[in-house]
């Protein structure tokens, strides 16, 4: 199969359903989800940006420590997304949508209820040693805005630490539900799409 063949077995599976990207900082969520989103005709949607245009608007800093935000505040501002009406007819592609242990399941729930549910879960593959040396060439780069988390190496280290601790044991919940789809992330970007897209075939084709 060639790629538009490849995305369009993957658009008839997902229908109205989900795939939730995950990896660490700097592994190229945003980049790989809002690439698949517009091939697959869906709708992106990342916590990290939400929360981020959340904090803006009520003049707020709850991220800014490298910390994530209480799983009530997710709950809050997250979940109202799913049942959006402009998004009914449509596939999501979500990026790090419930990082904290136990937020995956009232995730599931929400999506299913809102008619998204949640299909397959990616996790961008790589060592705490390739996003180190990808934060630091984005820091001689300049290339990521002015986001406060990720002012400083000390942020980025808690951003890791948070990572280990809390999103991991998600991610172990996915796979042993059987959803998990490990994607190796490295090369170039678009040699890291191609990968997102090929192991999404195998694990449609092993349903």
């Amino acid at each position: 199969m060639n790629l538009n063949e490849k995305l369009e077995k993957i658009k008839s599976w997902l229908e109205t359903g989900s795939l939730n990207i995950f990896g660490l900082p700097m592994s190229g969520k945003d980049t790989v989800g809002m690439r698949l989103a517009e091939d697959l005709q869906a709708k992106f949607l990342s916590s990290g940006i939400i929360i981020r245009a959340y904090e803006a608007e009520q003049n707020d800093d709850m991220t800014g420590s490298g910390k994530l935000i209480p799983t009530n505040t997710f709950y809050d501002i997250i979940l109202p997304y799913f049942s959006r009406e402009e998004l009914s007819n449509d596939s999501l592609v979500l990026s790090s949508v419930g990082r904290w242990s136990g937020e995956e399941d009232k995730i599931m729930e929400a999506a299913k209820a809102g008619g998204h549910e949640i299909k397959a879960v990616v996790m961008l593959d790589l060592t705490e040693e390739e996003v180190k040396n990808r934060f630091e060439a984005a820091k001689i780069l300049n290339d990521r805005g002015e986001r406060a988390d990720d002012s400083n190496i000390e942020v980025f280290e808690t951003r890791l630490a948070e990572f280990r601790e809390k999103t991991m044991p998600v991610l172990n919940h996915y796979d042993e539900l059987k959803m998990l789809v490990k994607v190796p992330a490295i090369g170039s970007r678009d040699e890291v799409y191609t990968n997102v897209i090929d192991r999404l075939v195998e694990f449609i084709d092993s349903l």
